[in-house]
């Protein structure tokens, strides 16, 4: 194990990569971590283990940010990759994505938990074999028509108002992360959780 100084982290951004997904439901994951890697002066610029990523250091810690260019599906692969070569366990593993079962902009901090229909999180369940990695859920809302189809849904971009919504709470999702490390998932999740900008 990792002495505490040393200990390494690895923040997720789920997405699709693509210029036609930059701005859809899907890809809120991406534009948080965007908005930490910013915040950091970390560049996501190193392309390996099925994906884009970049390194820093954090109070101490060694800090991943990592974007899967597998598309959501498959998520988990790259960042079984990444956490098997660096030796970083699914509880330092936080991963950020969109969650269709929150108002657009709330937020959802939790320890552990199922996949809910998410794709990307079933795949990192699947890979990882735990789903006991630390998540910030990042509301979309939910289909507006209970008919339509869900890959349409998320793969949609956001009304004027709900994008206003979104762009208040990525910030706050981006800090989410941070504060997993540095308070742990119980004072995180009491601030963050119910968030509405």
């Amino acid at each position: 194990m990792f002495g505490r100084k040393s200990e390494s982290w690895l923040i997720v951004g789920l997405g699709n990569p693509g210029k036609e997904y930059a701005r859809t439901r899907h890809n809120c994951g991406y534009l948080a971590i965007d908005i930490l890697a910013e915040k950091l002066g970390c560049k996501i610029d190193k392309s390996k283990f099925q994906g884009l990523y970049g390194q820093t250091t954090y109070n101490g810690k060694k800090l991943f940010l990592l974007k899967p260019l597998t598309y959501m599906n498959l998520s988990g692969r790259s960042i079984l990759q990444l956490s098997a070569y660096y030796h970083i366990p699914p509880g330092r593993i936080i991963v950020l994505f969109d969650d269709i079962s929150l108002e657009p902009g709330r937020l959802r901090v939790r320890a552990a938990g199922s996949a809910g229909g998410h794709n990307g999180i079933k795949s990192i369940i699947s890979e990882l074999g735990s789903d006991s990695f630390p998540r910030v859920k990042i509301g979309v809302g939910s289909k507006p028509n209970p008919q339509q189809d869900l890959a349409d849904w998320v793969l949609s971009g956001f009304s004027a108002s709900d994008q206003k919504a979104l762009d208040a709470a990525l910030p706050y999702a981006a800090d989410a992360a941070l504060s997993i490390i540095d308070k742990g998932i119980p004072e995180t999740a009491n601030r963050y959780n119910g968030f509405k900008p």
